[in-house]
């Protein structure tokens, strides 16, 4: 039983980096997967990086663009075993494949969508929140009261990292470039808000902590924050590196300066994880998030910033180029 296949429209990338809408052939689902038709994809940086030939997808994934996707099931593959029903709305961790219509993938990446939900709104959630929840729980083991530092805290994982952080009872402090994107993350929860581009962060974290500094610090910006970075690190703190926009190289005492911390620098990537890794950590936070976009007062929520369409899909990359962004930008691809 599925949805006849013949061609569908992707987004796809040509030799000089320019998107393009084209009919490329449908995926079929193989063993122990789902076909979705998709109703929305959300931006991450990393499809910057890739139409510029500096991250290609892991090895056996689609080329095309999307590390997400929210839409309704059209195809059960052989093997699935879980009870998915025709019809049913659901959203999708992806190792790629998202800008397109259809998206086969394995069965444990995909969730349902919380009631409170529309489609546009669950695209927004699978790879931010579950990013989020991997650095706060399964890399950093976040604890109640601890004091987490939050880089880049209007972005996706921003957003959804100050919630997460709430919601374990533990203190998000965050930076941002704009007293906009700090005034929203506050809003949000923030406890301090503070603009890197005016203030040295790591001064502020230390006034706000009594001196004390962060226990965590999720960093997505990487070698030109880390004398900062570990100056506002606590005694034994955990720094959870998962980008690099700031640069890889680091110049100084970098090493020193950590040891003296008894500093903990933790490392962390999701897209080249494997897919037990994967399935496990959406099956957590299936159980210890999901719910809690509907039941907990208030609920949690993804922040959408803006929506475009398909064929716009060049003015959505401009707009995250911009860094004007608060929360996901959103690429309509079919009816929810």
């Amino acid at each position: 039983m599925h949805e006849e296949r013949t061609s569908m429209q992707a987004v796809c990338v040509d030799e000089s980096g320019k998107l393009n809408v084209k009919h490329i052939p449908q995926p079929e689902p193989k063993d122990g997967q789902l076909l979705i038709r998709v109703a929305a994809t959300a931006l991450n940086r990393a499809d910057l990086l890739q139409k510029r030939g500096l991250y290609p997808p892991p090895p056996g994934e689609s080329e095309i663009l999307g590390l997400e996707a929210s839409g309704v099931i059209a195809d059960i593959g052989p093997g699935v075993k879980g009870k998915w029903i025709l019809g049913s709305k659901v959203m999708a961790l992806l190792g790629g494949g998202g800008y397109a219509e259809y998206v086969a993938v394995p069965e444990e990446l995909v969730m349902p969508v919380p009631s409170p939900l529309t489609l546009y709104q669950a695209a927004a959630v699978p790879e931010a929140w579950l990013t989020a929840y991997q650095l706060l729980h399964f890399i950093a083991k976040v604890k109640a009261n601890e004091t987490v530092l939050i880089h880049a805290g209007a972005s996706g994982i921003g957003t959804a990292a100050i919630q997460l952080v709430r919601l374990k009872r533990a203190i998000p402090v965050v930076t941002a470039g704009s007293p906009e994107k700090l005034q929203f993350a506050e809003q949000m929860g923030a406890a301090v808000g503070i603009n890197y581009k005016e203030e040295d962060f790591s001064e502020k974290v230390l006034q706000f902590t009594e001196g004390k500094g962060a226990d965590v610090i999720l960093d997505c910006v990487g070698g030109s924050y880390w004398e900062k970075n570990i100056c506002s690190l606590a005694i034994d703190g955990r720094w959870v590196l998962y980008g690099m926009l700031g640069g890889k190289t680091a110049d100084g005492d970098l090493l020193g300066k950590l040891l003296r911390k008894r500093g903990n620098l933790l490392c962390s990537l999701l897209r080249s994880r494997s897919l037990q890794y994967k399935a496990e950590l959406v099956r957590s936070f299936t159980e210890q998030v999901l719910p809690h976009f509907q039941s907990t007062d208030p609920p949690l929520w993804p922040v959408i910033d803006s929506m475009f369409n398909m064929e716009d899909v060049e003015m959505a990359h401009q707009r995250m180029e911009a860094n004007t962004n608060i929360g996901k930008i959103i690429l309509k691809i079919g009816n929810p």
